[in-house]
């Protein structure tokens, strides 16, 4: 008979098990990994994960799931502990700082699809909570009327100068001394130059970024 696990003990294995699984599904495809090798990974049998999770779709949508609040975590701390005037740059610098120190995160986060999300409500809760951190800030300057314009492109328009370069650079598509930061950097800027009512940038410039929002990558 199966030992009863406590609740503690439930959530250290699942946090294993995604542990495993966030490497493996983003070194080798999610399509490719089985449940026997993420058992094999966390040194059970090949039957456990299914105590935890319905099957491998489980698993997936609840890495990415920890993966989109790790992320709105992020984010929203340099939301809330960086001054007013600051805050664009220190997000933008986060968003960036999350993705290179977590690029398997990253890239289940944003790299692939699930179909069925809508049975996930853990995933599509984070996944909104992402999505609405990273609005916060713009939300505040188009109220203030700093910004003017569509909310939804003009959001999609700096989310994009943020995802791409990060994508160049993991597949290593950037050259030789161009990093995603700066790259990241240099395009909100002109961004802002486009959009702010004021032309001026909210970003610092490569050789005078604020203490703590280091451009190098």
């Amino acid at each position: 008979m199966p030992k009863v696990l406590s609740p503690a003990e439930i959530a250290d294995f699942r946090d294993r098990l995604c542990d495993a699984a966030e490497r493996m599904f983003a070194d080798h495809g999610a399509e490719t990994v089985t449940i026997r090798q993420l058992a094999a990974a966390v040194g059970v049998s090949p039957m456990t994960p299914y105590r935890y999770f319905a099957d491998k779709e489980a698993i997936l949508a609840a890495v990415r799931a920890r993966a989109f609040d790790r992320h709105a975590e992020v984010l929203e701390q340099a939301y809330a502990l960086s001054p007013p005037n600051e805050r664009a740059a220190a997000i933008a610098d986060a968003y960036v700082r999350f993705a290179l120190d977590n690029p398997e995160a990253y890239k289940l986060m944003f790299a692939i699809t699930q179909p069925n999300e809508a049975n996930y409500p853990d995933l599509v809760r984070a996944g909104e909570r992402s999505r609405r951190t990273m609005m916060l800030q713009l939300k505040d300057e188009m109220a203030a009327r700093l910004i003017v314009g569509d909310p939804v492109l003009v959001a999609h328009v700096y989310w994009a100068a943020l995802h791409g370069p990060l994508m160049l650079h993991f597949a290593g598509k950037l050259p030789k001394g161009l990093d995603a930061r700066t790259l990241v950097f240099t395009l909100m800027a002109t961004l802002d130059r486009g959009t702010l009512q004021s032309g001026q940038s909210r970003m610092p410039a490569p050789e005078m970024a604020p203490e703590g929002l280091s451009l190098d990558c």
